[in-house]
């Protein structure tokens, strides 16, 4: 029983889940891991490698800026990342309601929504990705505000994310900056 209790405890404070059913947890984990887990196949989906060769001809014909990562840099990145906003999105679940608590939520939604639409959208639409790039970052930055009016440690798993973010728009811009279409007018 005392295992049992530790280890309750331990998930209590890993969650922020004191109080809180085993149900209203597991939900939480179903809801949270989910959307991220969706937003994580649309990436791999259309990631650039030899599992998608047209993704991967697209991407390996962009002009890419000195600052791009390796390619490898972003099965090692993106992880984490995903990992810390499912469980940034599972504290503010478990929260005590409030309309900070729901604003919260709502805004960790259009994060999942807004990644796996900027990661589905794919090299061929460079502006419409950094549009979605930008509106993530946005929202990111939004979402962790709020959620620091939740749970403070909730918001500080997400700042990594938030960086990164703001890192991919720099990198996103200069592609897009690079490789777009001059239009010409006839």
């Amino acid at each position: 029983m005392q295992i049992a209790e530790s280890a309750r405890d331990a998930i209590d404070g890993f969650a922020n889940s004191k109080g809180r059913s085993t149900r209203h947890l597991l939900i939480g984990v179903g809801l949270t891991a989910g959307a991220v887990l969706a937003s994580a196949l649309i990436a791999r989906a259309n990631a650039p490698t030899a599992d998608n060769p047209e993704v991967k001809r697209q991407y390996d014909q962009l002009d890419k800026p000195p600052i791009t990562p390796p390619e490898r840099a972003f099965s090692v990145i993106w992880p984490p990342l995903f990992m810390a906003l499912t469980l940034s999105g599972l504290r503010i679940w478990n929260a005590p309601a409030s309309p900070a608590r729901t604003q919260a939520l709502t805004l960790w939604g259009v994060v999942q929504a807004l990644n796996a639409f900027w990661m589905a959208i794919g090299p061929r639409h460079l502006g419409g990705q950094l549009a979605t790039s930008v509106a993530s970052l946005g929202t990111s930055a939004v979402y962790a505000w709020r959620a620091r009016q939740v749970d403070g440690p909730a918001a500080g798993m997400v700042a990594p994310y938030v960086g990164w973010l703001g890192f991919a728009n720099v990198l996103t811009e200069e592609l897009w900056r690079r490789n777009r279409v001059n239009a010409t007018i006839h």
